[in-house]
């Protein structure tokens, strides 16, 4: 689950600033009229960094600390987790705050909300993104945001033709090759969330017509081929078509540095 967890924590990171507005609207109902990036590091006699960590001011004027966390696991003490956030950022910042918890596994959470002690009440709102309208996101312009109708609720709607207009509104939102790939790349990575990495290959297979052979359908296919060689694959064709740096590829192709390196090593002794 680790390095699997960290593919999916390095999507969101990347895309935050894109489709946190949306979030914010949509889903919990505050306009943000100005965002302020806050420092991620609580350390008081521990050290925290939260997923989301920002200072928010409404449209009603009101300003408040913005604190979110993706959560993939039906974690028992996540409550006490942000309650201890909470005490670390009212201590810090000395403002209101206003926390969620967005979990992105396939199944309503059951993990404790709050805490009711005789000296504590303590409570955070929890989101599941299974329970979200497939079509909030499919009609965005941002392909940032269309990649998360996969984690949505597809309701009585097939796998199939979800992922079919997933990946034509990715096609339609998303200016040049690089980018595509890249968002094509967090598509299959987003997809194991859902176990469809194998119903993505067929529905890839089936509109081949979205992407040509230039913007290398074949790692997308690689499912069944092994994923590393697909990666490699992929990772080859940008080191011999593009003039990008080793970390441009990396960003790109979803790998680590080192293993663009490898590649490229082994690209000199060919």
């Amino acid at each position: 689950m680790g390095k699997q967890a960290s593919q999916y924590d390095k999507i969101f990171k990347e895309n935050i600033e894109v489709v946190l507005p949306s979030l914010l609207e949509n889903i919990f109902g505050i306009t943000a009229v100005e965002s302020e990036e806050l420092p991620d590091d609580l350390q008081h006699t521990k050290e925290r960094k939260p997923d989301v960590l920002k200072k928010i001011t409404d449209a009603k004027g009101v300003t408040f600390v913005l604190h979110i966390e993706f959560q993939l696991v039906d974690e028992s003490e996540m409550v006490y987790r942000m309650a201890d956030y909470f005490i670390m950022l009212m201590r810090k910042y000395k403002t209101p705050v206003r926390q969620f918890v967005i979990f992105l596994g396939p199944s309503q959470p059951q993990m404790p909300t709050q805490i009711e002690v005789d000296c504590l009440q303590f409570r955070f709102p929890l989101v599941a993104f299974i329970q979200l309208d497939v079509e909030l996101f499919l009609k965005s312009n941002q392909p940032e945001e269309v990649l998360l109708a996969v984690l949505a609720n597809f309701s009585d709607k097939s796998p199939e033709d979800v992922l079919k207009r997933i990946i034509g509104r990715i096609e339609e939102t998303t200016e040049g090759d690089l980018s595509l790939n890249r968002y094509f790349s967090q598509l299959r990575v987003l997809a194991q969330l859902r176990n469809l990495e194998l119903t993505l290959k067929t529905t890839m297979d089936s509109i081949a017509k979205f992407i040509s052979e230039e913007r290398d359908v074949l790692y997308l296919r690689g499912f069944d081929k092994g994923e590393e060689k697909a990666e490699e694959r992929f990772v080859k064709n940008l080191l011999t078509k593009l003039s990008l740096t080793i970390e441009q590829i990396a960003e790109i192709a979803g790998v680590s540095v080192e293993f663009v390196k490898n590649v490229q090593q082994k690209l000199s002794t060919e």
